[in-house]
């Protein structure tokens, strides 16, 4: 870790060493649907709501940018990541303002750094800004709600000189901030997150490091609950094929998937962590080759006493 040069005395930052950064999020929005999964713009709204009614969000976006999407959370779970290891070497009063480069944050996010890749990030930081969200989360009460967008704002500097990107700040909202500051409030996710190319499976992984976790035996859930959870406005028909094939493919971070069935027969999904799921499925070859090496035991016995039998009889005549 190295403490960069700030000439705004308003806050300190320090920029983690590539790989050195574990991956942090927030557990709140781990679960609900609070992005866009889809890279062409969206402004169909995304409203959520829990089975019990208590916990709803709705998510808005302005035509002229678009939802922020599921990519652009990158740069929120890296401020998370950011500010829990100044929290971990214990910095005080830590700030709602960061101060890296775009080479920098791009780099941390596994992008590339070329052109097109800056624009895209200018892009990104103008959709957190200007997506609005209400949520009942945090609420004490069932009839309140919270109103916020994911940036207050940023900025970008440009070499004046050679027109490239320098320095840049975002300034995270209040409730952004409070919730990486609540305690036990984040979750540690897999370093190959950012490498998931598809905004579904980016969000089955953090839905299933949500509620999977860690447990013996996996979660399963309602394929149907799924779709609400990651806010997905394809239709029911094409969201089932377009899950297949994450099940198909098998390529999250962290957990297998397998297509599964609820009590009563629901189509469902089992997330299971890979070495749990691994360990298993060598028991069941250890097991199968066992029970082979059984039979082909028995078989030989039986055919010994044959053999036997027939040299008595033959021993006989």
């Amino acid at each position: 870790m190295t403490k960069r040069q700030n000439p705004n005395p308003e806050f300190d930052l320090f920029i983690p060493l590539m790989g050195d950064l574990p991956l942090k999020d927030q557990r709140e929005t781990m679960e609900r649907p609070f992005f866009s999964l889809q890279k062409r713009k969206r402004v169909k709204p995304i409203e959520y709501s829990s089975p019990d009614g208590e916990t709803w969000v709705k998510i808005e976006a302005i035509p002229a940018y678009g939802m922020a999407t599921i990519w652009d959370a990158d740069i929120l779970i890296w401020a998370a990541s950011t500010l829990n290891r100044m929290r971990e070497q214990g910095v005080n009063d830590l700030p709602r303002t960061l101060r890296t480069t775009s080479y920098d944050l791009l780099r941390a996010i596994k992008r590339d750094t070329s052109g097109r890749a800056y624009q895209e990030l200018q892009a990104a930081l103008q959709r957190l800004q200007t997506t609005s969200i209400s949520t009942s989360i945090r609420a004490p009460k069932r009839r309140t709600k919270a109103g916020f967008n994911w940036l207050d704002k940023w900025t970008l500097e440009v070499d004046p000189d050679t027109d490239q990107p320098r320095g840049m700040t975002i300034t995270l909202s209040d409730w952004v901030y409070e919730g990486i500051m609540g305690e036990r409030s984040l979750l540690t996710m897999h370093q190959d997150y950012f490498l998931l190319t598809g905004g579904l499976e980016r969000a089955l992984y953090r839905i299933a490091r949500k509620h999977a976790g860690n447990q013996k035996g996996g979660w399963t859930c309602r394929v149907e609950v799924l779709r609400d959870k990651t806010g997905s406005d394809s239709k029911p028909k094409e969201f089932n094929r377009m899950l297949r094939k994450v099940v198909e493919a098998d390529q999250l971070p962290d957990y297998a998937m397998h297509m599964a069935a609820t009590v009563d027969g629901s189509p469902a999904v089992l997330f299971r962590l890979r070495g749990e799921a691994e360990a298993l499925a060598l028991t069941a070859k250890l097991e199968a080759e066992q029970e082979r090496r059984n039979r082909f035991d028995a078989d030989r016995r039986r055919a010994a006493e044959v053999d036997d039998l027939m040299d008595k009889l033959a021993g006989e005549r």
